[in-house]
């Protein structure tokens, strides 16, 4: 069976995502996307009504006890079989070498972060493309408010807000202003998917707010089907971080700010307590 790849690695959330995974979940997921292709053109051959391409929110949520894993639990923590050993952070560790040694190979935020640039983007917005879903690492669920929170300390507000209401306007087209809702979203929440009242209310929010087109800029920028043969590096984003982020003296988790907790937990995924 041929496998159409970018569909395939888009529906496991990215090129980053699929790199962190084992083998073992690797294969599993391929079989359940092969067998989903498989009833796909069985359903098409065989004229039994339209085929539907996306999964609904009841047989998403029936496949939960059959998973190894927490869907919302940051990449660092669910590791489905054997994990390694991480290197260790420096003493007084910068973002960069959270890049380097527990968000990579962080594709998916430095292919976006290369867009918004090619795009003519603010800084802001390039640093918000950035950072967007690096906190996934620790946490999946409202990952928007989760990074927000983790980087506000560090960050421009323009930045900080951007990172916190991509999550909600991910879910809401803005074809104005070139974001149509992403075939990635049919296949992770459900076909007939329906955003949760907080999301609904925040969106209502921003339509009225003065900034909405900041966190736009980042849906806008966002890759949803990614390219896994894309050369990306930090390096172009250097600079930038010189001007924006205020990395602290003592190291990102060392400066008693309140996210410090969130950036150890990042550091030692491996501490038991």
């Amino acid at each position: 069976m041929e496998i159409d790849r970018r569909l395939f690695i888009a529906g496991l959330g990215g090129a980053a995502a699929v790199n962190l995974m084992d083998s073992e979940a690797k294969a599993d997921a391929l079989e359940d996307f092969m067998t989903a292709q498989l009833d796909e053109s069985v359903a098409q051959r065989d004229g039994g009504g339209s085929a539907r391409k996306f999964p609904t929110v009841a047989e998403l949520d029936a496949q939960i006890e059959n998973r190894t894993y927490r869907r919302g639990a940051g990449n660092l923590f669910a590791k489905a079989g054997k994990v390694k050993r991480l290197p260790p952070m420096p003493s007084n560790p910068t973002l960069l070498d959270f890049f380097e040694l527990r968000f990579a190979p962080a594709n998916h935020v430095l292919q976006s972060a290369t867009l918004a640039k090619k795009n003519g983007m603010s800084e802001d917005i390039i640093l918000a493309c950035l950072l967007h879903d690096t906190v996934q690492c620790l946490m999946k669920t409202d990952h928007g408010w989760w990074g927000a929170q983790l980087f506000e300390p560090y960050v421009p507000e323009k930045t900080a807000f951007a990172i916190r209401h991509h999550q909600t306007l991910r879910f809401y087209e803005d074809k104005a202003n070139g974001y149509e809702y992403p075939d990635l979203y049919r296949n992770m929440f459900g076909i007939d998917y329906t955003p949760p009242p907080h999301i609904e209310a925040n969106y209502k929010m921003l339509l009225k707010h003065k900034w909405y087109i900041l966190p736009r800029q980042v849906t806008v920028n966002d890759l949803y089907a990614f390219d896994p043969n894309a050369k990306v590096s930090i390096e172009p984003f250097v600079d930038i971080i010189g001007r924006h982020f205020k990395q602290p003296k003592e190291g990102l988790g060392n400066d008693n700010s309140p996210v410090a907790h969130m950036w150890r937990s990042i550091a030692r995924p491996d501490s038991p307590l």
